[in-house]
């Protein structure tokens, strides 16, 4: 009888034990993940009333928060905007590298400034990613943590170009309304410092001249990527030149919307309405296109750009190396192709939140 009560006492202890360790070991778990390290991710905008720029702030933000739902670590993504100052942009990189961030990610006010911040960033040994505002080839070979994203800006000018082919073989009649055999364009230019400015008009318009499209540029504007400012000059066009702009080029959407605006104000007549081309893919351009098959946009995907930024940004953070990122083999940028959005596909970017290809 002794041995018996001896053996079930061993068994009841054997289970103790075993429960003790699995609830020890559970709460470790849990004390672990309450414990765990938290990334940190600075990141600094231009200017967040740019509508792409802060969808491609948001765009990080999802990213990081569907990340963190599967990950071991908490992060804290730090969105702030510099509001179009140098200054107050320094100062927000130098607050990131005060409070000990793992990673700085950074939209530029001037390019010419990527010198500077690469320098705070390397002194503090914190890793910098630059997206949208492209530095210089010098600028990013003076430290090894430096890299890039954006867009493949040759891409939009050319496409912009190859969208305006379409239109007039397709509708010669209201592309070239005076059928003087070419086009009168004006062109709405964004900062004059951004390199997007330039490549994107320059291609736009070699690309007419290579598709074999006589064009005749009528009037031209820096207008800052504002919409403001692109509907003030397109309103004094609208009365200077009458309805002899048949091309309006703009190098972001913000600005068509701007153009757009001016020509409903001044009561164009639709048969009058020159054909608006735009960059970016912004939501509020895309029910334009959707309802006037004479407008159109290429995309400038800032959801996988955004994706891009946070993927690099977290393994920097937690592995402290890019060996992960297959796009950053063998060079320190990744720039995404654009897409011709138009009538006949626009319903695939407006209900479509996973543009990721």
């Amino acid at each position: 009888m002794l041995f018996y009560i001896k053996k079930i006492s061993s068994v009841f202890l054997t289970v103790f034990i075993f429960n003790f360790y699995i609830g020890c070991s559970f709460v470790n778990n849990k004390i672990n993940k309450s414990d765990s390290k938290t990334i940190k991710i600075g990141v600094t905008l231009f200017d967040q009333n740019d509508p792409f720029i802060s969808s491609l702030a948001k765009q990080i933000e999802n990213v990081s928060r569907e990340k963190e739902g599967s990950s071991e670590y908490k992060i804290n993504v730090n969105v702030v905007d510099s509001t179009k100052s140098v200054m107050k942009q320094y100062e927000q990189v130098d607050n990131f590298i005060d409070r000990n961030y793992d990673v700085i990610c950074v939209s530029m006010v001037d390019r010419t400034t990527a010198s500077s911040i690469i320098d705070r960033c390397k002194k503090a040994d914190i890793p910098l990613i630059f997206f949208n505002s492209e530095p210089v080839e010098e600028d990013m070979n003076l430290w090894n943590k430096v890299y890039y994203v954006g867009g493949k800006s040759e891409e939009a000018g050319k496409m912009q170009g190859e969208i305006i082919k379409d239109f007039y073989e397709k509708y010669p009649e209201k592309v070239d309304r005076n059928n003087d055999g070419k086009l009168q364009y004006v062109m709405l230019e964004g900062d004059p410092e951004h390199q997007d400015t330039l490549i994107r008009t320059e291609n736009c318009v070699k690309s007419m001249r290579n598709n074999g499209i006589e064009v005749e540029k009528i009037g031209d504007y820096i207008a800052n990527w504002q919409s403001s400012q692109a509907y003030e000059i397109m309103t004094r066009w609208i009365n200077e030149y009458d309805n002899k702009i048949e091309v309006v080029f703009c190098n972001n959407d913000a600005m068509a919307l701007g153009a757009i605006k001016a020509l409903e104000n001044a009561k164009v007549n639709q048969d009058d309405m020159p054909v608006i081309v735009g960059t970016d893919g912004i939501s509020d351009f895309l029910p334009y296109i959707k309802n006037n098959n004479m407008m159109a946009t290429v995309f400038n995907n800032y959801k996988l750009q955004g994706k891009y930024i946070f993927d690099i940004a977290y393994e920097l953070a937690t592995n402290k190396s890019i060996d992960n990122i297959e796009e950053l083999k063998y060079k320190k940028n990744i720039k995404v192709s654009y897409k011709k959005i138009t009538a006949d596909n626009v319903d695939e970017f407006i209900f479509n939140d996973n543009i990721y290809d």
